[in-house]
């Protein structure tokens, strides 16, 4: 339980054209805004938005929610963290994640089996890199340093940049049990996608047992500040709509997975399944506004913070604000988060 929640803004990656969200940015900063976060699936990177953004900031901190693990190397994605956190003075919060074999094998071009020891692999390696202690070696089958073969002329190397911190701060992007144990395991915070936060402790309580007591649950949360609650309700099923259904193959989709996991299985196998067969509009309407209004915060300013107690009540420690697109609505969710 958190009485005291800390309060993020989560941009999420561009959606068809570029958005310079600066001024909203500054803003969030202005009002008291813990971070910012930035994504990446198959379009807009994670980290140039958050180099821009962090030019023209002083305080937030700045995060990827989530750097894929596939799109660059441990090392690459270290020095990149390391670079970033320079520039912004240790401001970086480092995200990463798996994703899923649509994007890592069919955009990236890499094999996506075994998602759990390559996501180890890789977390040990951006360690190795950061803290300097001797060349970075790996005998991991997933990303061996030097490289096996080839010339044979490859090296053991130590970066050559001091890191402005040796430990930056690391999150994982989770939604099954074993990977949400091993961020406990591993890293400072999970970041959830989709979370019921009355069902947090029944679907990761064992999961969360290993977590350090100042384990950071930060949790994506679309908040829609409105008097039109079925407006709302429609825009959380449009995002669900696509993430169950058509974010992740028939036999495969761990967004899928997770709602039904939530108890609504039934439920998302029909979503995907009418969303695969193109009936793109049934599978709208075949979800259930208790699922959508219960990942969400949505309505009149009295309603959410009426349901933001729920959020309290749960293991999260951070709310990542999807949604607002204004300095006023920014203001009103910060004093109903942050009082």
């Amino acid at each position: 339980m958190s009485d005291d929640l800390r309060l993020g803004l989560n941009l999420g990656y561009w959606q068809r054209h570029a958005n310079d969200a600066t001024e909203l940015v500054q803003a969030a900063e202005r009002l008291g805004y813990d971070s910012v976060w930035t994504a990446e699936a198959y379009g807009s990177d994670v980290f140039t938005p958050l180099a821009w953004y962090g030019a023209r900031t002083t305080r937030i901190k700045l995060g990827t929610s989530v750097a894929q693990i596939s799109a660059r190397s441990p090392v690459t994605t270290a020095m990149t963290a390391m670079t970033l956190d320079h520039l912004t003075g240790g401001r970086l919060l480092l995200g990463i994640g798996a994703s899923g074999p649509q994007v890592v094998e069919g955009w990236y071009g890499r094999p996506f089996p075994r998602p759990l020891a390559r996501t180890r692999e890789y977390i040990d390696i951006m360690r190795k890199v950061w803290h300097r202690e001797e060349p970075v070696t790996s005998d991991g089958p997933h990303y061996p340093l030097p490289y096996p073969g080839g010339t044979g002329l490859g090296k053991p190397l130590k970066l050559i940049t001091h890191p402005l911190r040796r430990d930056i701060p690391l999150y994982l992007g989770a939604e099954g049990p074993k990977n949400v144990a091993l961020a406990a395991e591993l890293t400072d915070g999970w970041l959830p996608l989709f979370t019921l936060p009355g069902k947090i402790p029944a679907m990761y309580g064992d999961s969360l047992s290993a977590a350090p007591p100042d384990f950071d649950i930060a949790a994506m949360v679309l908040i829609m500040v409105t008097n039109d609650l079925h407006e709302a309700l429609d825009t959380v099923k449009l995002m669900l709509t696509l993430y169950i259904g058509g974010m992740g193959a028939k036999s495969q989709n761990f967004h899928a997975d997770i709602i039904g996991r939530m108890g609504y299985a039934d439920a998302a196998e029909k979503i995907q399944e009418l969303y695969l067969a193109g009936r793109k509009d049934e599978a709208f309407h075949a979800i259930p506004d208790d699922l959508a209004d219960g990942i969400s915060l949505l309505g009149p300013p009295s309603r959410i913070r009426e349901r933001l107690q729920l959020w309290r009540d749960s293991p999260v420690t951070t709310l990542l604000a999807m949604g607002p697109h204004d300095e006023p609505t920014l203001r009103t969710v910060r004093d109903l988060v942050l009082g």
